[in-house]
């Protein structure tokens, strides 16, 4: 581009049509905004790349007469843009784009986790967000803007708002059989952070390993390696995590889903559920209880919490990630007395506590009933999708066996026959378009067999998806008769 009056084959040399052109909707601001507009067009010019390092600008004479502006208004535009860095000029040598920005803007990036965009997703762990209460959830928020006192925009007490924990022991209380003390319930950013939140605490105490079932979620793992602790994997049974390995294991801290176990889908037994509290009291250990889907039970009301059992061995955790939506990032913990400081002042050091206002108004959601209701909602929808799943796997797989409580968001799927190796299954799922999970991507075990066990999320699938996804899949990984592998039936 170049500038009337300069030579136009110099390379980097700005036309005054092209500069007029993008800054001119800068100068259409009103008056008193107008050079706060133009210097703040200029910048973005810069930054964005679409002024390069070394184009030259045109004179500020010429640029106010294109511009329809005083001399002035350009003039302080490019003296304050040059004390920046973003423009240099110099004595009779013009105004020139500087070379302290060289490159444009990287697209800004969205690492959130998504679907995968498959033709039917069987991927675990996601409620239907199409669920979420929106009318009600707005409501509610418009009730707590209009009622919140200024002061309590303040910062908050660390552990959460009053009103959100009383309503919360009251809700676990009533719902899941915890023991609820609203002075030692600590409002979370989910699950993640309660688990963080542990995991720094303990090893402040000088614990360095923590058990995790096996199999069990990779999450549990990660985060208490992030704080510093060796996850230990511990081997599963019909009833639960193994005590017998438990005690060898030497492990004082282990990480458990005993209401519906993740991904087996087993509930501990009764007697497992004693063994392992007598494991923690003669230790002096710590169960933490990670109750992610304890609200849905389709066949029976839900086993009640193992934390109502020994208030002072387990520590508590749940969200409303698989109740309302994981985005909203509300969870809680409900700590031991022997930990609740520990916990309260790392929470503190950590972020100050959550924000008052989604606090405020989960805590009117739950006083209201409104909460209630969603479970109710989600657990008929959630019940209607499970049972879709078990007919077509039916239909589709005869002689399938489905693992595991009828609860939760997925369920585990035994399939009949013999389908090669599950690496080699999930290539023929993929090809077809459908996304799946074994339950070998869950352990650090050998798999005992060949045999495929399938861990398949149905809470965020229609019915009529689920029926179509698992005809798709039945056809796409049909044994030919010879007992070669054969893709078929992508239609």
């Amino acid at each position: 581009m170049t500038s009337s009056g300069t030579n136009p084959g110099v390379p980097g040399q700005a036309s005054r049509a092209a500069a007029w052109e993008l800054l001119l909707p800068a100068v259409a601001a009103p008056a008193r905004a107008r050079g706060r507009s133009l210097r703040a067009a200029l910048r973005d010019a810069v930054r964005s790349g679409l002024l390069a390092p070394g184009t030259r600008l045109p004179p500020s004479r010429e640029l106010a007469a294109d511009l329809g502006v005083s001399r002035g208004l350009v003039t302080e535009a490019y003296e304050q843009l040059t004390a920046e860095g973003y423009l240099r000029s110099g004595r009779g040598a013009g105004t020139w784009v500087g070379e302290a920005v060289r490159a444009a803007r990287p697209p800004v990036r969205d690492l959130a986790p998504r679907s995968p965009g498959a033709r039917a997703d069987f991927v675990p762990g996601t409620p239907d967000l199409a669920l979420f209460p929106r009318a009600a959830w707005s409501a509610a928020q418009r009730g707590v803007l209009a009622e919140l006192p200024h002061h309590m925009l303040g910062y908050p007490d660390p552990r959460g708002l009053p009103r959100l924990r009383t309503a919360l022991a009251e809700l676990l209380a009533r719902r899941r059989g915890v023991v609820a003390d609203p002075e030692r319930i600590v409002v979370v950013s989910g699950v993640a952070q309660a688990t963080t939140l542990l995991g720094f605490v303990l090893h402040a105490r000088g614990v360095r390993a923590v058990g995790v079932e096996d199999p069990g979620s990779p999450e549990h793992g990660a985060l208490y390696t992030a704080a510093g602790l060796d996850a230990v994997p511990l081997p599963l049974d019909d009833e639960g995590l193994a005590v017998g390995r438990l005690r060898a294991s030497g492990v004082r801290a282990v990480v458990t889903t005993p209401a519906h176990q993740f991904p087996t889908g087993i509930a501990y037994s009764a007697r497992r559920r004693t063994e392992l509290l007598d494991w923690a009291r003669s230790v002096d250990g710590l169960v933490v209880e990670d109750d992610y889907d304890g609200d849905f039970r389709y066949d029976r009301a839900p086993v009640g919490a193992l934390q109502g059992l020994d208030p002072e061995h387990v520590a508590y955790t749940g969200s409303v990630s698989k109740s309302l939506a994981p985005g909203l990032r509300l969870g809680w913990l409900l700590a031991p007395a022997s930990l609740t400081e520990e916990v309260v002042e790392r929470k503190r050091t950590m972020d100050l506590g959550n924000p008052v206002v989604d606090q405020a108004l989960l805590a009117r959601f739950v006083e209201r009933g409104d909460y209630d209701r969603q479970l109710r909602r989600c657990q008929r929808a959630y019940r209607e999708r499970r049972d879709t799943l078990v007919a077509a796997l039916t239909e589709h797989f005869p002689g399938s066996e489905v693992t595991g409580v009828a609860a939760g968001l997925h369920a585990i799927a035994e399939l009949p026959g013999h389908h090669g190796p599950p690496h080699r299954f999930l290539e023929r799922a993929a090809a077809a378009g459908v996304a799946l999970r074994v339950l070998t991507d869950y352990t650090r075990s050998p798999p005992p067999d060949d045999a495929v066990r399938l861990v398949l999320g149905y809470a965020h699938v229609p019915p009529a998806r689920i029926r179509e996804g698992v005809r798709v899949l039945a056809e796409a990984t049909r044994l030919d008769r010879d007992g070669r592998d054969g893709v078929r039936g992508r239609s």
